[in-house]
């Protein structure tokens, strides 16, 4: 499949590229970013998978988590990819901020009409990998995830539903109870449909009840600020009670006061989950 080189930005003796291509399974072109380590100049590298939250591009990650000098240093390929589709005319994609255009929410739509656009769960697990294998310097074997938010969750659940595929996972501030938030069963009640049951395959809290697969030792950092923690959408406790429930390891700090849902939250800690990953990818 064809790639088309956006941009190009020398940064720490590697490349923050990022890429334009035709996607089978969304049927629009999707832009991905990719840093590319020193290392990756030489020899195969692992890959580490970015997540993004609701209203991003593949650009807010790449320009403000401030990770490229520890996946230059740990010698890291990290993909960014965008959130959504983008510019399928569809009605009602662009009315609001946490449903449409910037909110796949990670998951492969089963209604009209967005099941046909609107499977980002496939795009992630699948069609992007497959791209990045056979066009950067790889070690298909050794691959990780982490996000933010909406892509919090979207890491949790790929990690939780494909045991094995993933060395690691992490996430900032993750939605980690979307059947019972207000952000989850608007996206899910949406793309799903009305059966509530059905949402359950795409929701960490539910998943992690009966995951049996190889260890995942889970690292969650959550601002202790945050808005939308307070407000009920992210659900962390939840989360927690079940990995506890079934003896999967979970690390979640609580950062102090101050820290919110911002970039600046996960440019403070970013280094902590680069490490985290890097523990796992080059064992």
């Amino acid at each position: 499949m064809a790639l088309k080189q956006v941009s190009s930005n020398k940064c720490f003796e590697g490349f923050q590229k990022v890429f334009e291509h035709d996607s089978a399974e969304l049927k629009c072109k999707m832009k991905f970013g990719i840093y590319l380590p020193p290392k990756a100049e030489t020899g195969k590298c692992p890959v580490l998978y970015w997540l993004s939250g609701l209203t991003c591009t593949e650009q807010n990650f790449i320009t403000k988590a401030a990770f490229q000098q520890a996946a230059a240093e740990h010698g890291l390929i990290v993909v960014a990819p965008d959130t959504s589709p983008r510019g399928c005319n569809i009605e009602g994609e662009d009315e609001s901020w946490d449903f449409g255009t910037g909110a796949g929410f990670y998951v492969d739509a089963t209604e009209d009409p967005w099941k046909t656009n609107y499977r980002m769960y496939s795009y992630i697990k699948d069609e992007l990998p497959k791209l990045i294998n056979a066009n950067f310097p790889t070690d298909p074997e050794r691959m990780s995830i982490f996000g933010h938010s909406m892509g919090g969750h979207g890491a949790l659940i790929l990690a939780l539903k494909n045991p094995g595929k993933y060395k690691s996972v992490s996430a900032f501030a993750p939605i980690c109870n979307p059947i019972q938030c207000q952000w989850g069963k608007k996206a899910l009640g949406g793309y799903l449909g009305p059966d509530a049951s059905k949402w359950e395959a795409y929701d960490a809290t539910q998943l992690v009840k009966s995951y049996s697969g190889a260890r995942l030792d889970i690292l969650i950092d959550q601002g202790k600020d945050d808005q939308f923690l307070s407000a009920g959408q992210l659900l962390p406790d939840n989360f927690i009670a079940a990995c506890t429930e079934r003896k999967v390891p979970v690390v979640f700090r609580l950062q102090q006061a101050g820290y919110d849902h911002s970039y600046y939250f996960i440019a403070s800690f970013i280094n902590d989950h680069i490490k985290h990953h890097a523990k796992y990818l080059n064992a």
